[in-house]
């Protein structure tokens, strides 16, 4: 399958966090034959001459950054700096058709901000078009074993589709993951149900889920993916985490759903927890 990606938007706060997101960048680049355009937001909520300043600098730094891509890398890239939030600004860039995929380091977390608006990295992904993938880890080759989450819908077939279109991760193990509900435990009272019958109600859930999860594989473009499934013991997002730390991935694919800004205040969405948990790279693919 031909790689997708021709274009990869690389924002950077020229943090060290940023620094290994754009070395990622580059084994992308290098293995799919993007080219990268290296964006910079300047916040302009200050005084004009501290804007002009910042703005000045964040050019020249882009243009070495540039020079060393052409120079080092062997990779063609461009420089932009816009003005005004972060967030805005990369919904802003991203709506740019040519793109095909955003990268960008994890965010330095403030719990209590963090508690009450989400992360930059959080609110940037409920606004973008594309493929999202936030860098974790420092990064050292090419993706080699990758957990890919699915809830059986059409919008995580979608998901799942994409990301097989990025072509980000040619000859990596793959691990279709599907956390599956066992309702029957919830029904029945915990003091008057054996432990047997209790296994055995989670054996046959277990199956189920295990052949959807099999038919539900037939129909999408992945190679031969490992399928496990995880009964949803804790939460979604944590058998997420767990299975990735289990199966040594360094790189988890989640996809969005379209609920709307009060259900994500009120209950958040897979996706942004394992964003917040994860110390593995995340790539989340909206709807």
């Amino acid at each position: 399958m031909a790689s997708a990606v021709r274009e990869i938007l690389f924002a950077t706060d020229f943090s060290e966090r940023s620094d290994r997101a754009l070395r990622r960048a580059v084994l992308i680049a290098r293995a799919t034959g993007a080219n990268m355009t290296l964006l910079h937001v300047v916040d302009d909520d200050r005084p004009r001459r501290i804007i002009d300043r910042e703005r000045e600098l964040a050019d020249e730094l882009l243009r070495e950054q540039v020079h060393t891509l052409a120079t080092v890398d062997g990779i063609a890239s461009k420089a932009e700096v816009l003005l005004g939030s972060r967030t805005v600004g990369l919904a802003k860039a991203s709506e740019d058709p040519a793109y095909d995929l955003l990268i960008l380091g994890q965010h330095r977390r403030q719990p209590i901000r963090d508690a009450f608006v989400g992360t930059t990295v959080e609110r940037t992904i409920r606004q973008v078009r594309i493929p999202v993938l936030v860098v974790s880890g420092p990064p050292v080759s090419a993706y080699r074993r990758v957990v890919v989450a699915t809830d059986l819908s059409e919008n995580s077939r979608g998901a799942a589709d994409k990301f097989a279109r990025l072509g980000v991760c040619i000859g990596a193990h793959t691990t279709l993951l599907h956390v599956f509900l066992a309702p029957a435990l919830r029904l029945t009272m915990r003091h008057t149900t054996s432990e047997d019958a209790r296994k055995d109600i989670l054996y046959v859930e277990r199956k189920n889920a295990l052949g959807a999860l099999s038919d539900f594989a037939r129909s999408l473009n992945l190679n031969r993916p490992q399928l496990v499934v995880r009964h949803d013991d804790t939460t979604t997002a944590n058998e997420i985490l767990a299975a990735a730390i289990e199966s040594d991935a360094d790189l988890i694919v989640v996809g969005t759903h379209s609920k709307n800004s009060i259900e994500r205040f009120l209950l958040g969405s897979v996706a942004q927890k394992v964003l917040s948990e994860s110390h593995t790279d995340v790539l989340v693919v909206p709807q």
